[in-house]
């Protein structure tokens, strides 16, 4: 039986060049420690989001989290997809990620998404930092939770996050997700998205 501590060591990326250790060993767990997240925990993940670079300095991400066992956590878990809803219940704390779509004087934030997303490459790198695991979802009904959470107009939910320390116990998965568990991590190869030159 594949124990969490050796998923963690077969998970860590198989690079073809040398990297950043947090990054190697960073991936998108399913199953978590039953450890929960404390203030500071939750302190220090949104400090290193607050230190990320954005467009102007207008740090467009907005975030809405909630800890296993709230009113909170419920609403978020019953915006997911279904296959989501599958395995995100093992997490301790899940998050809701937006962004505001307009600057400040009112026209189209071309970048806000980018930004967003170098807010949640900050929160990874830091989570990792931790022992904490994140696993980012596209499967999110985002209006659904537009609504349930009351977002203002003018911002766009964009992802769900489920966070959690590493560990926990694999059986806790349905049998299908425990093979995508232990399954290799692959990547395409550099030359296929990095062009020198022109656009090959």
């Amino acid at each position: 039986m594949t124990t969490v501590e050796q998923l963690q060591l077969d998970n860590i990326a198989k690079n073809d060049y040398q990297i950043y250790p947090l990054l190697k060993q960073r991936y998108s767990p399913r199953i978590f420690s039953t450890q929960k997240l404390t203030e500071k925990d939750v302190n220090r993940l949104f400090e290193s989001i607050r230190w990320s670079a954005s467009c102007y300095n207008w740090q467009p991400w907005r975030f809405i989290y909630a800890h296993k066992g709230s009113d909170g956590y419920t609403s978020i878990m019953e915006c997911l997809s279904e296959f989501n809803q599958k395995w995100a219940r093992n997490a301790p704390f899940l998050m809701l990620a937006a962004y505001k779509k307009n600057t400040p004087e009112g026209d189209e934030n071309f970048h806000a998404l980018h930004d967003l997303g170098l807010s949640l490459g900050n929160l990874t790198v830091q989570a990792e930092y931790m022992g904490i695991g994140l696993h980012h979802m596209a499967g999110v009904d985002w209006k659904k939770a537009q609504k349930v959470f009351d977002v203002p107009e003018g911002f766009h939910i964009a992802t769900a996050i489920a966070v959690g320390y590493y560990g926990g116990d694999l059986n806790e998965l349905p049998k299908d997700l425990q093979e995508q568990e232990k399954a290799e991590r692959t990547r395409i190869p550099q030359e296929d998205f990095a062009f020198e030159g022109s656009w090959k």
